[in-house]
């Protein structure tokens, strides 16, 4: 397909010498770019149609990439791409050796800031813009972050931060698009927003200022009209208290508005925060209606959406979370389900839907929602907290303090444990089992299978203290999943094969493929169950019996589990070889999930080659 104008847009340089009158056809091939190759890729879906008009702004009106611009999160973030010079290579996206799924200083210049969790860029361009005061440079940081993402602390912390410094330039764009427009998003708003950018209006605020100065009843009084002013068309109040010129809300999708408001801005100094209001899946219908199902997608035929796009195929560790948390709530009253914003990502849609009142969702909050959880397990109640791995690391501080330090009675259903295929390296769970088992109080238990997971969330939840649960991304073996929920024995381990010589302790879902190595190796192979407690008696039967240990874990070698056993080994004094096989101390890149198991040595070939190779 060709595009009269996108195809002649290969940097931003290249879209800034088009007429302004041409942008809005600009944005429509965007948009229909966009359509047919995440279509066809996957991905990022319905908040990236929603920012086209404001990347193609952005980038019109700053001279990017010497102004420093930070997406938040990067769920926005693929029509930046688009005009910085990735437009050929979109079709990798999220595939090995392809562009990744979030922007990524390594892949361009103009990706100032490598990000994939939230609400990281007002600090970003924070920080940005105190080294070109210190540099002195003439340059502006500019940070685009969603209204979701403005839920969660730091970005309220960096705003504290920046705010009622008049040296300072930097703009904070939100980019509200979970609301409709409202009836006060119209072509008089945008006026108004006009107006407040523009040199007249801030150019009299400046010079009555100083005029005023003075006559400080005056100025006073002046000032409080402006406010009430502002007050009476805008939600001003609490971004100027923080120091910040407030402007907005604007319509995101007009680009006059946007182009006019920006330049306006450009010229201006101090703190800047501007409201643009845009909706997801603009330009597509089945998208604007269901912004949520749309959020990240599969590939999918344009014409029929994601209608039929996914068979019924076996059920995900994170769907057997859900159903088990339902069932749990139903069989105890004291169970509460929290989440900081992962709702339908943790599998608790229908938690929410049947048990509304013990629902929680704390925004992108993590901090919070472990602190949250803690208060909660403190009066009785019996909360389970739905986190992704990489998430959990944004609330270690509270994991540590607020509840293992007090042994609080709270499970955790780590999601997304392991390797996370096309997200990469800023979603993947390469660390948990390491961060974990070092706390005190804490238990640790990973599920080799669909049903043991199962058996393990209601084992973790009897557990009078802190517990979790970590499981993949995905789908796992098959194993049928039992409706009776039964207790596994505490901190204890299996034999799943008996052979000689060798031992394979697998840690986790891996034991589908320690399983398979273990026939061609005629390996003894372990499903060890739990990280912590760890089964030290078994591991000495094992010692006793093979000439090498081999411990097997979806996480990093160091730190992990296998240095876990490694300590057992040390404490009972038995010198026998071990081999750690698990993730390695580098980042392992995004693409197929099975791909990079097979990358890292972790699938059924990868293990026998490291065996041989550590015999000789």
């Amino acid at each position: 397909m060709t595009y009269s104008l996108l195809d002649h847009i290969d940097t931003p340089a290249d879209l800034r010498r088009l007429e302004r009158e041409q942008l809005p056809q600009l944005a429509s091939e965007l948009r229909a770019f966009l359509l047919d190759t995440i279509s066809q890729t996957g991905g990022h879906f319905a908040s990236n149609l929603g920012a086209v008009d404001l990347s193609i702004a952005l980038h019109y009106v700053f001279n990017t990439p010497e102004d420093r611009l930070v997406w938040d999160v990067g769920h926005q973030s693929y029509p930046h791409k688009v005009l910085t010079g990735r437009k050929g290579q979109m079709h990798t996206m999220r595939k090995h050796g392809g562009l990744a799924g979030f922007p990524k200083r390594e892949e361009s210049q103009y990706d100032t800031f490598g990000v994939g969790h939230s609400s990281t860029s007002i600090g970003a361009a924070l920080g940005m813009a105190e080294a070109a005061l210190l540099k002195g440079e003439k340059r502006r940081a500019i940070a685009v972050i969603g209204d979701g993402s403005m839920t969660a602390g730091q970005a309220i912390e960096a705003l504290f931060n920046a705010g009622h410094r008049d040296e300072l330039d930097l703009l904070v764009i939100l980019n509200d698009n979970e609301m409709s427009i409202s009836p006060n998003v119209g072509a008089f708003n945008n006026y108004l927003a006009k107006l407040l950018s523009g040199k007249f209006y801030n150019g009299f605020r400046d010079v009555s200022g100083k005029v005023l100065d003075r006559l400080p009843s005056l100025k006073e009084l002046a000032k409080k009209g402006e406010e009430h002013v502002k007050g009476f068309f805008t939600p001003a109040s609490f971004f100027e208290e923080l120091g910040f010129n407030y402007i907005g809300p604007i319509d995101g999708h007009d680009m006059d508005t946007l182009v006019t408001t920006l330049a306006n801005i450009k010229e201006l100094k101090g703190p800047q925060f501007l409201h643009v209001v845009t909706k997801k899946g603009q330009g597509y219908k089945l998208a604007v209606d269901d912004p949520v199902k749309y959020h990240a997608v599969t590939p999918f035929t344009p014409c029929d959406g994601m209608a039929g796009s996914k068979g019924a195929g076996k059920p995900t560790f994170t769907q057997i979370f859900g159903d088990w948390l339902c069932d749990m709530a139903a069989a105890d009253p004291k169970l509460v389900g929290i989440t900081p914003a992962m709702r339908e990502g943790s599998g608790m849609v229908r938690f929410h839907a049947e048990y509304p009142k013990r629902y929680f969702d704390v925004g992108i909050a993590e901090q919070h929602a472990v602190t949250f959880a803690a208060g909660l397990a403190c009066e009785g109640l019996k909360p389970v907290v739905a986190i992704y791995s990489t998430f959990l690391q944004r609330g270690y501080d509270q994991l540590v303090h607020d509840v293992a330090l007090q042994n609080l009675d709270v499970t955790f259903a780590i999601d997304r444990a392991g390797l996370v295929g096309a997200d990469g390296p800023t979603h993947a769970g390469s660390f948990d089992l390491s961060y974990l088992r070092c706390i005190p109080n804490m238990a640790v238990l990973a599920p080799a299978d669909e049903n043991e997971c199962r058996q393990m969330l209601y084992t973790a939840y009897q557990h009078p203290g802190p517990a979790a649960v970590r499981y993949p991304r995905g789908s796992g073996m098959g194993i049928a999943v039992e409706k009776a929920m039964t207790g596994l024995a505490w901190g204890k381990g299996e034999i799943r094969r008996s052979g000689t010589r060798i031992a394979i302790l697998s840690f986790g879902t891996l034991l589908g493929a320690a399983l398979e190595a273990g026939e061609t190796l005629d390996a003894t192979v372990a499903n060890m169950r739990f990280v912590k407690p760890l089964d030290c008696e078994l591991i000495r039967q094992l010692a006793a019996s093979h000439d090498l240990l081999v411990t097997l874990e979806e996480n990093a070698v160091m730190g992990g589990a296998g240095s876990a056993v490694l300590e057992c080994l040390a404490a009972c004094g038995l010198p026998i070889p071990l081999l750690q096989l698990g993730l390695p101390d580098s980042w392992v890149e995004h693409g197929d999930q099975k791909q990079l198991l097979a990358d890292c040595g972790l699938d059924a070939a990868g293990i026998v080659a490291s065996v041989k190779k550590r015999q000789g």
